[in-house]
């Protein structure tokens, strides 16, 4: 009977004391941003911060964040979205971007290996009602995988297969019984009519002699069997130019390659360390070398195509994601980068280099990102690091956060991260909840996951069905925002939301007041400790 007594205040104190960040969403527990440089309005580039955060531990341990999944912030760090629900499964390269003329969202989802930093499952595309409109999959039986999907000329998708084939690797160290790697692949497809226009085969094109992750019996992917190959190449990102060429980065062999559009020959090849990767081009100026990297996007091309300019992120680092692989660096700290070459004059530039705050030692084992913003801002996502900076060109950082705080903050990983100009309209109703204090008090609290357009609500009260009455007006304040009406008690609410055109956009369901009992609460804790402190003192 003691015990049950017990368990009963003990579940009256854990309710009433719950870490409920909305009234209205009780659901949805979002990681948070842990801000170390505060953006200013005035310097750091507008639009909304996309990520996909999840724990980089096994799935054995009990840590942050409590819900991983896709999420759109402001740079103040307010909840734009949560995407938890919306998208199964593990999501990674979560992004906005159009296809067809239609605004849309896109994410991977599926499986996550974090032993062997692989994938598989298929890309979901969302509209701006946050309604899913399509799934995509890799063409010519093949199996997705994580890394890579990425829009161009809003047709078509560039896309990232792990193929595994079995093939004799004796040549490269491995014995007898290692006879699988991996070929990796990539893809365009027709986004309408999902028929495959190109694909691209590592092993067709690239020796494995070229990898700088030799074959090893000890290591993730040591070639045992299908799901053991040897990823020698390890394609993570994939572009295309105006010309139809494409850029490709490749992890395992620290070399960014251009490959034809047309025949899938190597143009050129820009390796990152001298004396274990070969180069087209030598270096001028400033040193440059690079490994493991991740994310290469073209910026620019010359008129007469001869100079190309590209961003990626250099982690100089490489391992397991989830801690327990053999770690092997390069650097003592990853970067963004932006580079330059000249294939007249076969040389490679390093134009601009972003290395992470002051005070802040980040060097990324696994994933990253580096995306040139709309004022030439530049965003660098630390990947297994769980942080993301923005830089104004010059270098000046003017936001750095991580994702998550305290003890769900330790080991959060985000695969990529961006920032995009996104306008959504949900779907989904307006969320109200309404208290009545022990005072008298209506305390109202409203929210509308996704929206982005809502500039101010008004707040009404149906006490009377023949009557509606206007209580107040009140600014939007994040994703939640609260109003209080002193002194009155209105059982029914309804709220209205209307954007800085004074647009009407939409209106809540009416909700029912709920009776707070603080004093209650505080009862209960009393009670709570008086049982213990009972309980010390009969023993």
């Amino acid at each position: 009977m003691k015990f049950l007594t017990l368990i009963s205040v003990a579940s009256t104190i854990a309710t009433s004391y719950a870490d409920w960040q909305y009234r209205t969403r009780p659901d949805l527990s979002p990681i948070e941003l842990n801000i170390t440089i505060p953006a200013t309005d005035d310097k750091v580039s507008p639009g909304f911060l996309f990520a996909a955060p999840f724990s980089g531990y096994d799935q054995d341990n009990t840590h942050g964040p409590r819900q991983p999944g896709a999420y759109i912030f402001t740079d103040k760090g307010e909840l734009v979205w949560s995407g938890f629900s919306y998208f199964a499964n593990w999501q990674a390269n979560f992004q906005a971007s159009r296809i067809n003329g239609e605004n849309v969202l896109f994410a991977f989802e599926g499986t996550h290996n974090p032993g062997y930093g692989h994938g598989h499952g298929h890309i979901t595309i969302l509209n701006n009602r946050y309604e899913t409109i399509k799934e995509l999959r890799a063409g010519n039986h093949r199996i997705s995988d994580k890394h890579e999907f990425h829009v161009k000329d809003e047709k078509t998708g560039l896309i990232q297969i792990y193929h595994p084939v079995p093939k004799d690797l004796s040549d490269y160290g491995a014995s007898a019984d290692q006879q699988w790697i991996v070929d990796a692949k990539f893809q365009e497809l027709d986004l309408r009519t999902r028929k495959v226009l190109f694909e691209w085969s590592s092993l067709d094109h690239v020796s494995p002699h070229d990898s700088v992750l030799p074959i090893n019996p000890w290591q993730a992917g040591s070639g045992y069997n299908s799901s053991d190959a040897w990823d020698y190449f390890h394609i993570n990102s994939v572009d295309k130019d105006e010309n139809g060429d494409y850029l490709i980065s490749a992890r395992n062999a620290a070399a960014i390659y251009k490959i034809n559009g047309t025949d899938g020959s190597i143009i050129w090849k820009l390796g990152g360390l001298p004396g274990k990767t070969s180069s087209n081009f030598k270096v001028k100026g400033k040193p440059l070398t690079f490994s493991f990297q991740h994310h290469a996007r073209f910026l620019s091309t010359s008129d007469d195509g001869s100079k190309q300019v590209f961003s990626f992120y250099d982690n100089s680092a490489h391992g397991t994601e989830d801690h327990r692989g053999h770690e092997v660096h390069y650097s003592d700290q990853s970067s963004g980068k932006i580079v330059e070459v000249n294939t007249e004059t076969n040389e490679a530039t390093l134009l601009a280099q972003y290395d992470p705050p002051r005070g802040h030692n980040l060097l990324s084992k696994s994933q990253g990102s580096t995306q040139v913003l709309s004022n030439g801002n530049v965003l660098v996502n630390w990947g297994s690091e769980g942080a993301v900076t923005e830089y104004t060109a010059d270098g000046t950082p003017v936001f750095h956060a991580y994702f998550g705080t305290g003890e769900l903050g330790k080991h959060v990983e985000n695969y990529r991260a961006f920032k995009f100009d996104w306008h959504g309209y949900p779907a989904e109703a307006i969320a109200l909840h309404s208290d009545i204090s022990p005072e008298g008090d209506t305390i109202a609290y409203v929210s509308w996951n996704g929206d982005t357009e809502t500039s101010y609500w008004k707040f009404y009260s149906i006490d009377k069905v023949s009557e509606r009455q206007l209580l107040g007006k009140v600014p939007r304040q994040g994703f939640e925002t609260k109003f209080k009406i002193e002194g009155e008690t209105h059982s029914k609410l309804v709220v209205e939301a209307y954007n800085d055109q004074h647009r009407f956009l939409a209106s809540s369901d009416v909700v029912v007041s709920e009776e707070q009992v603080e004093e209650k609460r505080v009862d209960t804790k009393a009670k709570f400790q008086h049982y213990f402190a009972w309980l010390a003192n009969k023993d």
